[in-house]
């Protein structure tokens, strides 16, 4: 079973790396490339000095990590949502639908690099910060979860949208999505999980307690499973629109 797999694993390996070079063909999504440079800046350089200044800073600390993590995500959110938005304008979807690979494949092959770029985005910026000690397990974790995002963002914006004025209009809509359950760091305890609605909320849980030196086993279960159906959920809307 394993032999017959591996050359089909390979062809999604290869269109993978292939998909990756091709996404930075648009000049002006190699600017993007900066943003995760600058946010490691900001937190290895700013955050520190500020937290050391101004004390009331201090209770939100997990919140300067919620949003580098977050905004990590976001690099490749963009990326590839205007990428398969492109390609949906210019019909190459439809070229897409009859190479020798399955539909799944293909999407597998599309979002493989960029998910896992994202993980070690993430991995290198929770182990380099020096804001609050994390444990080894609560940032594979946490990371492996955050970058999960990237996927279901990008899969679901091209799931309703035909081109890319409405991308632009629902990249912003989806992108305050994300950023919602941040107004559960500023909420009493009890309507914190309000807020569980959102798929992030969990992510953002999870690196709340491990700032905390909490178990984030619980929060990062919800996370990976919520996510896991909503990715099984859009895919299957993405596959019967992007190819039609």
């Amino acid at each position: 079973m394993f032999i017959n797999k591996t050359p089909e694993m390979k062809k999604i390996l290869k269109l993978a790396f292939t998909d990756f070079k091709l996404i930075f063909r648009d000049p002006s999504l190699k600017s993007f490339l900066v943003l995760p440079v600058i946010m490691f800046a900001l937190i290895i350089w700013a955050v520190p000095p500020l937290l050391e200044k101004y004390d009331f800073l201090i209770p939100y600390l997990s919140l300067f990590l919620v949003v580098a993590v977050i905004e990590n995500t976001q690099m490749f959110c963009f990326i590839n949502t205007m990428v398969l938005i492109d390609e949906k304008e210019s019909e190459v979807a439809k070229v897409y639908g009859v190479v020798p690979l399955s539909k799944l494949e293909y999407i597998v092959s599309r979002f493989l690099i960029p998910y896992l770029f994202t993980v070690v985005l993430n991995l290198i910026l929770l182990f380099i910060q020096n804001i609050c000690e994390l444990s080894l397990v609560s940032i594979l974790l946490i990371s492996f979860l955050a970058a999960l995002v990237v996927p279901v963002y990008a899969l679901a914006v091209n799931s309703v949208v035909q081109n890319r004025m409405q991308g632009m209009v629902y990249v912003k809509a989806f992108n305050m999505l994300v950023l919602i359950p941040i107004a559960a760091f500023f909420v009493p305890e009890k309507f914190v999980h309000l807020f569980g609605i959102f798929p992030t909320h969990w992510v953002f849980q999870a690196i709340d307690n491990a700032t905390q030196n909490l178990p984030v086993g619980l929060f990062a279960a919800v996370g990976f499973i919520f996510f896991l159906v909503l990715l099984w959920v859009v895919t299957r809307i993405f596959i019967r629109k992007h190819f039609a």
